[in-house]
């Protein structure tokens, strides 16, 4: 038996120090268990120290420890006699490591774990059971907190609070609440721009390169200068990262934009494994109206159909004016936009099998397309036909808007109206001796706090209510009075305008071509 053991103290502490005054001072738990484990030392003469290893703010679940790792490494390496800790827990709450070095490695390795609160010893042979019971109640307590946590931040999600420490591009967390979102006003204007100018015919690239262009910093650099630290994953420096093709795309289809939070989209396979999966659509958790809207619903709804509609030609980084639009009356396939020496032209994408196999010219059928828009207005103003259609679809769209808004006013009404008589009976009780002064001002607190969030909440729904109603009132005139005479198409026109266009084949020197509208 050897007469002086090398022996090692680990030390861990998993929750946020707050006794610290600085990151790098020990906390006072640490000290406490460095305290306990040297008095063992100092008073066995057999013991001599080798080295400590400290695992500060860190968890035992079995995640990467640092000093874990080292400790293990020099036991394997033969630098340790024995291994000592305040608790089980300390070394690792996970089952598995338990088993895997405690009871399993040391023993090859002859190191002998001692911990002192719970009695722990390998070198005692009937303590392994205690030991392993130990473990299970140690990863059964993880797994509560675990569940817990996630019940937490799902009750969060469904009462519309956000909960990440970081805001999308555009929106800053509120300093005075951490669970909402409030427009960022600089970076606002950016998203703006970034949903008109995909809306003119802009793909991904093309807006990134004028971002880019303009000197306007990427998201994860406009938060570094606002002192957000970001863990970016970048083999470049921090002020040379750029807008891409993947952060405009993503603007483009997050619908907080609305003012709306969608969470929940993802998750981890369990506390123990944190890899991360996307759960199906149906659990995510959306919320309306939570923070101010940067983007109006009928933009962001035509970017929608635009990105589901959009192609572009090879090599180019703008669509054409018809892109996703164009399509073979014959066996309708799109239409595919070429170019030859002399002009740029549209082919059915199935001319190999399909009979339309002449091309049209591009700059003819925008001329043609063009000609029939401007006859549509003509008659517009000759009929109020077409006027009532248009305004029948689109007060339809605020209509239904505005029901939804409506029972939603409906709602935070009477939840108003439930929190005055819970606190007319919450007075009633305190008279009556039911609760205590102290419980009944915990309770008139909560209370303001609810009275609080609800009247915000029914003022941004009356505003939406008066803004739905007045496009509603104004729409006669919404699309007309924008363009009573065209000289020149745009993307946001033909968007507007036109749902498809249908091209037919040549027939004694005749095509049939097709337009079929909005409304």
């Amino acid at each position: 038996m050897k007469e002086v053991f090398k022996v090692a103290i680990y030390l861990r502490l998993s929750i946020e120090d707050k006794d610290k005054l600085n990151r790098l001072d020990d906390s006072e738990s640490i000290k406490n268990q460095r305290h306990m484990l040297m008095e063992v030392i100092n008073n066995n003469p057999s013991y001599n120290l080798v080295g400590e290893y400290c695992d500060e703010d860190l968890s035992g679940a079995g995640t990467y420890r640092p000093e874990f790792e080292r400790l293990i490494n020099d036991c394997e390496n033969g630098k340790i006699d024995i291994v000592l800790c305040k608790s089980q827990s300390r070394f690792s709450r996970d089952m598995e490591i338990v088993e895997r070095y405690i009871n399993n490695k040391f023993k090859e390795w002859n190191v002998r774990f001692i911990s002192l609160s719970d009695n722990a010893d390998t070198e005692n042979p009937g303590n392994k059971k205690s030991r392993q019971i130990n473990g299970l109640v140690n990863e059964w307590y993880l797994e509560d907190v675990s569940n817990n946590i996630r019940s937490a931040f799902n009750s969060k999600m469904k009462q519309g609070e956000f909960i990440s420490p970081f805001a999308p591009f555009g929106y800053l967390v509120d300093s005075s609440n951490n669970n909402k979102l409030v427009v960022d006003k600089g970076a606002c204007l950016v998203v703006k721009d970034i949903f008109n100018l995909y809306l003119k015919g802009y793909g991904y690239s093309a807006i990134a390169k004028y971002l880019n262009d303009k000197n306007i910093p990427s998201p994860s650099l406009h938060k570094y200068r606002q002192g957000i630290k970001l863990n970016v994953v970048s083999n470049k420096a921090r002020e040379d990262i750029k807008w891409n093709s993947n952060a405009i795309k993503t603007i483009l289809k997050n619908e907080v934009y609305l003012g709306k939070l969608v969470q929940g989209k993802r998750t981890t396979v369990s506390y123990k494994n944190h890899k991360i999966i996307n759960k199906d659509k149906c659990l995510w958790i959306s919320y309306p109206n939570t923070h101010e809207a940067i983007i109006d619903e009928d933009t962001f709804n035509k970017v929608q159909r635009e990105m589901k509609n959009r192609t572009k030609p090879r090599g180019s980084s703008t669509v054409h004016l018809f892109s996703g639009k164009v399509f073979c009356l014959e066996c309708e396939h799109y239409l595919r936009k070429k170019n030859s020496s002399k002009h740029e032209y549209l082919v059915c994408s199935n001319n190999s099998t399909c009979s339309n196999k002449s091309s049209i010219r591009y700059d003819k059928l925008v001329s043609i397309v063009l000609l029939e828009v401007n006859k549509l207005l003509d008659k517009f103003y000759d009929e109020e036909l077409l006027k009532e259609k248009i305004n029948k679809k689109y007060n339809e769209i605020y209509k239904g808007k505005l029901i939804s808004l409506e029972s939603e006013l409906v709602s935070i009404k009477r939840k108003i109206d439930e929190s005055k008589n819970y606190l007319k009976n919450l007075y009633e009780d305190k008279v009556n001796g039911v609760i205590s002064l102290e419980m009944f001002k915990t309770l008139v607190s909560s209370y303001e706090d609810n009275k609080g969030r609800y009247s915000k909440q029914l003022d941004n729904v009356n505003k939406k209510i008066s803004i739905y109603k007045e496009n509603i009132k104004d729409f006669d005139n919404k699309i007309i009075t924008k363009y009573k005479k065209l000289d020149n198409l745009n993307r946001v026109i033909v968007n507007e305008f036109i749902d498809k266009i249908y091209v037919g084949e040549v027939k004694d020197n005749i095509r049939i071509i097709k337009i079929k509208w909005n409304f």
